[in-house]
């Protein structure tokens, strides 16, 4: 099944929270084309959802957790307690902006671990990884203080979603690669190894903490 990746992430979010019935794995290669299939048709596949949708297994240790098939380290989930220290915070700043607060901790996840003293090699900081243009296009006066580096991420992130018309894949593109990126790739995903890993990770996380709020 082949779609353009805002047609096809979309759907992908409609099957994760609705279809009760498969496997659900995706890909995005390297023209930004997302695609889904029930299996994994070669290694590049991500399971994204596993059946059953709202159970976990009965010796799943959320604080040591992988995802299934991504080899992704682990990193810290729903008991951890680097997650536990901002949930407040991550959930007052999600309702501030109109956003998903699994959302913003699956961004969390990737880009910093919870660490709110990282630093990349290309200088991106703190939290939610804001490089220093961003944090000066929001105002943001201390990129380390883990509630401003929080609002400075939502914000840019909710413009983006507003952006690129709610299309998820799209923005969290362009939260790694930069908005004019995925405009010159004629809005797909660039096809960056690193963008094309960081986005279906993202929207893996999110899914896995969508599942956890459930429980």
């Amino acid at each position: 099944m082949n779609q353009t990746p805002k047609a096809c992430l979309a759907a992908l979010l409609l099957i994760l929270a609705g279809n009760a019935g498969a496997d659900i794995y995706g890909y995005v290669d390297e023209k930004g084309v997302a695609h889904l299939s029930n299996v994994p048709l070669h290694d590049g596949y991500y399971l994204f959802k596993k059946e059953p949708p709202d159970t976990l297994p009965p010796d799943w240790d959320p604080a040591t957790a992988v995802l299934p098939n991504t080899g992704l380290a682990p990193v810290p989930y729903y008991n951890s307690v680097q997650r536990r220290q901002y949930v407040p915070l991550v959930t007052a700043v999600a309702k501030e902006h109109g956003l998903d607060e699994a959302l913003l901790h699956a961004v969390i996840t990737v880009e910093s671990g919870y660490n709110p003293r990282a630093r990349s090699p290309k200088g991106a900081m703190g939290l939610m990884q804001l490089m220093p243009e961003t944090a000066q296009r929001y105002a943001i006066k201390n990129v380390w203080d883990p509630r401003e580096n929080l609002r400075g991420g939502a914000r840019y992130l909710r413009d983006l979603l507003a952006m690129f018309n709610n299309n998820l894949s799209l923005a969290l593109a362009a939260y790694n690669a930069g908005e004019a990126a995925v405009i010159r790739a004629g809005h797909n995903i660039p096809p960056f190894a690193e963008t094309l890993s960081y986005v279906p990770r993202v929207l893996g996380h999110y899914e896995r903490y969508r599942l956890l709020g459930k429980q």
